[in-house]
């Protein structure tokens, strides 16, 4: 199975020629559009970002979409943002960003969490406010900063600190203090794992590559294609999501940082990351820790209309699915495409653009092998025939998250732009977005072209 070598790169862009097709409109149901997206640069944590704070990435996206989009703050009903590793300074980061970005603070917001899929759960949940009739205009966006976790005291120091607080005489305070001990100091690390399992997702995603087969080649030829299409799609301007962020004390930063075409030879090179000696996830085709942000506005069709813009997308049908956090981790794209399109009423061969989030080559792999098994349908789904595996040449044409970067509560916007702007550079007229996420739960979202 070859995924690069020979690649004919350049036929990735070539026009699809736009299918007539039904629309995806729904009786008695407003139509919910996308406006416009937009994200600052993903970059590697550790680099530009890491003195900045997780509300400064945010409210940066939010400007650059007030810039975008010229919209007037005060028509924005809601504001709701997508995090995963909480600042504990800024728990509702969503409030703290609006009101640094400039919007009233009759504005309200608030933040969800969700893993990988906690943008996507922004989103769906403004989709919800819109159709419902509580919101006409509603910001959706995600953020993460990886270079600045909370790393807190052991549970004992903790517990001691707080006691102390409470003593009220020196006999008291020297009795707590006479209990310390040194390994009280031995400070607890947020961790990439499993509440439930204590098990890592690099792990996870290892025994997953070995159930389905995945071979460390096809690992890191997936993913030279990830950032072979990325750099493709970077230098030929096509990441128009992206916008500018001047770093305060700092240079404008213009474009992400991850994007690194290697060779197959020095990815072999590497070692596995996780299951050692003989695993085959490595940091080469595994997606890398990464700062930003991500904001996008949406809005009743009806309501885009009248003020005069003219929309990329309709949000269409979506589901969010959930599965056992041990053994099926990171198959929520499988459980969740064939649901959203049965929902929808559509078929794969209807799909023109496929957005998958890229947590590993052998994840994204593995949900390609389980996709295209009655076997795993049948036994595992309940479902009498496979879906089919998304045919490369529609999928992540423009590169993904093991390319692109993957901040965590970001990451289900970008997926959703990337397949709009697809959609019109390609002429198609469907996108499907889909992720995994921790927890074993997974998103898919259908995303209908608007007409030009």
């Amino acid at each position: 199975m070859t995924w690069v070598t020979g690649w004919p790169l350049c036929g990735l862009t070539c026009a699809v020629q736009t299918k007539s097709k039904k629309t995806l409109a729904k009786p008695n149901i407003r139509n919910i559009v996308v406006v416009d997206g937009v994200r600052i640069p993903f970059l590697q944590s550790g680099t530009s970002y890491k003195e900045l704070m997780p509300h400064d990435l945010a409210r940066a996206a939010l400007v650059g979409l007030l810039h975008r989009t010229s919209v007037p703050k005060d028509v924005v009903d809601y504001i709701i943002f997508g995090t995963v590793i909480q600042e504990v300074k800024t728990s509702n980061v969503a409030r703290e960003a609006a009101l640094g970005a400039g919007f009233s603070d009759k504005t309200p917001a608030h933040t969800v969490t969700m893993a990988c899929i906690s943008a996507n759960q922004a989103m769906t949940t403004g989709v919800g406010l819109i159709a419902s009739g509580q919101c006409d205009v509603v910001v959706a966006g995600g953020v993460e900063l990886m270079s600045d976790v909370p790393i807190r005291h052991s549970r004992k120091m903790r517990k001691m600190m707080l006691d102390l607080n409470k003593a009220k005489t020196l006999g008291q305070r020297l009795s707590l203090l006479s209990k310390f001990r040194l390994n009280f100091l031995s400070p607890e690390l947020p961790a990439v794992a499993e509440f439930s399992t204590s098990e890592t997702m690099g792990h996870s995603a290892d025994r997953l590559a070995a159930a389905f087969a995945v071979s460390r080649l096809d690992q890191d030829e997936y993913a030279l294609r990830s950032h072979s299409l990325a750099k493709k799609a970077q230098d030929e301007g096509l990441l128009s999501d992206v916008v500018p962020f001047k770093v305060p004390g700092k240079d404008t930063v213009t474009k992400d940082n991850g994007i690194r075409p290697s060779s197959l030879e020095q990815m072999a090179k590497l070692k596995p990351a996780f299951i050692k000696p003989y695993g085959t996830v490595t940091a080469a085709n595994s997606s890398f820790l990464t700062d930003g942000a991500s904001a996008m506005l949406i809005m009743a069709e009806e309501k885009a209309l009248a003020m005069g813009y003219k929309p990329k997308a309709y949000l269409r049908d979506f589901v969010y699915v959930s599965q056992d956090p041990k053994d099926q981790l990171l198959l929520g794209p499988t459980y969740a495409t064939p649901k959203v399109l049965e929902k929808a009423g559509l078929t794969m061969t209807d799909i023109d653009a496929f957005e998958f989030h890229e947590a590993f080559s052998g994840q994204i792999l593995a949900n390609f092998k389980a996709m295209d098994s009655d076997w795993f349908a049948q036994n595992y789904m309940g479902r009498k025939t496979k879906v089919g595996a998304p045919p490369l040449e529609k999928f992540n044409n423009w590169g993904g998250s093991l390319s692109l970067g993957h901040p965590f509560g970001a990451t289900g916007c970008r997926l959703v732009m990337a397949a709009a702007n697809r959609l019109r550079k390609e002429g198609g007229q469907y996108g499907l977005v889909a992720a995994c996420a921790a927890g074993g739960q997974g998103h898919a979202m259908i995303v209908e072209v608007y007409p030009k």
